[in-house]
């Protein structure tokens, strides 16, 4: 592998010198080898690059730009971003182990995707309008929230960044991207492209940082609005810190999402899309489908149709075209992956598949898939986010039933229905407490809004939802002799 070694933070639009000494070393999840190296920001850089933020924001040009400019440079950035496909899909499947087929869609081909579907949600979104009531009339402005802490997790990095960058550039906002530094590397790719795209100075910095910084980060008083994507214990954290200042926040969370498979489900193509619905990432990914709830009299079906998909899903070499399930990110936490293993034998559920390590891999942090059988709602693996490629299924005699161990979770952030009679099946999605559900497999796309319910998150991304999480509502009362000419009239659809 390219031993990949960085010097310098990206703070400003710049590449500058780094406050500390402090490096982190990134190690291939498979072959246990370094593969590079790059600076931790300190706090003195989180200063700087708030500092510059806030500058940017409060006298630059970038919030005072029409949003259909804003678009243009958003749309240039991602028309950059998808002549790196190569390099972002390599660096991503080097340093956290996805499989690299995987890695061409899902950590490359979704973020690409992201600058069009939102530069097309900030065409028609209503940046201002005029409402009236009686004799009153006010004009409904959306700005930029201000200045923005994006704090990205280590499983999807490109995924969460553009999910959060772009939005909030188009919003008009200043943004201090803070990655993992597990899955740093390939954020310095996407800084070059920021300056390629002319971006402004101030307005994007990037800076890879331990648990510590990133708290110092999201209490900087000039921070307007923390977005972050992670566990439900650190957004909790975070959840109270920016509690304390009133400061906005969006929180995407942990999920324990069930797939309820109804009595008269296609089983054979219902198994299939968890492929990618349980198992993409090897099983680290909030909204995969871990909890598979199916109707008693078809339980030993369904199982000897998922354990003949998990023989059909190789185990190894993430860079192998031919792997669909590659290691742990690390090998902390794959000891943690393996913790939840050995509590779902200790408390009685039946493994029919996987458990261990596999035999014939003895370097790197791999975990067998694994499926658990006999799993009630009051187990470990029922109710914690185990984040590695296990699932757990439950057995149901009424549809009730389904729904009720479907709906026994802190978590609710997405869900799934397996039917042939659609309009029921759409009847049962609505019963399920989730913010996301989806009908045989059918996932929704770029523009509608993702987030959770319960302890999922607050808030919402992607769609005029995501883009509205970026901005601030404010009211003008006008007289009725005035005449207002739309600002951002040439932005409108």
């Amino acid at each position: 592998m390219t031993d990949r070694t960085y010097e310098n933070l990206y703070i400003a639009g710049k590449w500058v010198s780094p406050s500390s000494s402090e490096r982190y070393e990134v190690v291939s999840p498979a072959s246990e080898e370094t593969i590079g190296r790059l600076p931790l920001a300190a706090k003195e850089d989180v200063d700087r690059a708030v500092a510059a933020a806030r500058e940017a924001f409060d006298r630059g040009p970038w919030p005072r730009m029409s949003p259909a400019e804003r678009i243009e440079v958003v749309r240039k950035l991602g028309s950059l971003y998808e002549k790196e496909e190569d390099a972002f899909v390599q660096t991503i499947t080097d340093e956290m182990g996805c499989p690299i087929t995987q890695s061409h869609w899902m950590q490359f081909g979704v973020p690409l995707a992201m600058f069009e579907a939102y530069a097309q949600v900030a065409e028609s979104f209503p940046f201002e309008t005029e409402r009236r009531y009686g004799a009153s009339r006010a004009l409904v402005t959306r700005e930029p929230v201000g200045v923005v802490a994006a704090v990205v997790p280590w499983n999807v990095p490109q995924m969460t960044a553009i999910q959060k960058v772009a939005p909030a550039l188009l919003a008009g906002c200043s943004v201090i991207l803070k990655t993992s530094p597990e899955t740093s590397l390939d954020s310095y790719i996407l800084a070059d492209l920021i300056t390629q795209a002319g971006i402004p100075e101030g307005v994007v910095s990037i800076l890879p940082a331990d648990r510590a910084v990133s708290e110092y980060l999201v209490t900087r008083p000039d921070v307007d609005k923390v977005t972050f994507t992670g566990s439900t214990m650190a957004g909790r954290r975070i959840a109270s810190l920016c509690g304390n200042d009133l400061r906005r926040v969006t929180l995407e969370l942990g999920g324990k999402s069930a797939a309820i498979f109804l009595e008269d489900a296609d089983f054979e193509s219902g198994i299939e899309t968890l492929r990618r619905q349980s198992l993409r990432n090897s099983g680290q990914i909030c909204s995969l489908k871990t909890r598979l709830v199916v109707p008693r009299s078809r339980h030993e079906e369904f199982v000897d149709g998922l354990i003949g998909l998990m023989d059909s899903m190789p185990v190894g070499d993430p860079t192998d075209p031919e792997t669909q399930i590659g290691p742990m990110v690390t090998s902390t936490h794959r000891e943690r992956v393996e913790g939840y293993l050995q509590s779902g034998k200790d408390e009685g559920a039946v493994v029919v598949r996987g458990g261990g390590r596999p035999a014939n891999l003895k370097r790197g942090w791999f975990v067998e898939p694994t499926i658990f059988t006999g799993v009630t709602s009051q187990m470990r693996i029922a109710q914690e986010e185990i984040f590695g490629p296990a699932l757990a299924v439950f057995s149901y005699d009424t549809e009730a039933e389904a729904i009720a161990i479907a709906n026994d979770s802190h978590y609710g952030l997405n869900g799934a229905v397996y039917t042939r009679d659609l309009a029921h099946g759409f009847d049962v999605a609505a019963r399920l407490r989730t913010g996301v559900v989806e009908l045989n497999g059918n996932t929704i796309g770029l523009t509608a809004p993702a987030g959770g319910f319960k302890s999922s998150g607050i808030g919402r991304e992607a769609g005029p939802e995501g883009l509205a999480g970026y901005t601030e509502l404010k009211s003008i009362g006008l007289p009725a002799e005035f005449e207002h000419a739309a600002k951002f009239e040439d932005s409108a659809a």
